[in-house]
């Protein structure tokens, strides 16, 4: 038996996605990224961290007008870190819900979820000392 033979035979896995035509399903999906996103702001205190931090970057780029590849930089740091802390997020709650009794792998899912925003914090960090710093000495 072929694989494309083994693919057909598997029985259809049903998630529980939102119905309609495309554009109401991209309707809902945007909504519901809104949502997570809302969510993410009103309990997780690194994301209000990490919106502070953006808004500090945009300003000071706009300040100091950064190069076309700063911004780059700048706002693909912004992205990567909301992004990992949204994802660490949803791991986090996964986890929760599939583990509510304390569980020693749990820990480890939860805290190396929680290692990959601060890597990206760190790095983050690192790369906008290396454009701001010399731009603030300027200054002086």
């Amino acid at each position: 038996m072929g694989l494309l033979d083994r693919f057909k035979k598997q029985k259809k896995i049903v998630r529980n996605k939102d119905t309609g035509t495309a554009l109401v399903r991209y309707k809902k999906s945007f909504f519901h990224a809104i949502d997570g996103f809302v969510y993410a702001v009103r309990e997780e205190h690194n994301m209000i961290i990490i919106i502070i931090a953006a808004i500090l970057v945009v300003g000071f780029g706009l300040y100091f007008n950064l190069t076309v590849n700063e911004w780059l930089f700048c706002i693909l740091m912004i992205g990567v870190t909301a992004a990992s802390e949204m994802i660490n997020t949803a791991i986090e709650a996964t986890i929760d819900l599939a583990m509510p009794q304390i569980h020693p792998l749990a820990k480890i899912a939860k805290d190396t979820a929680s290692t990959a925003t601060l890597l990206c914090s760190i790095t983050a960090f690192i790369g906008g000392c290396i454009i701001f710093v010399p731009k603030f000495l300027a200054l002086f």
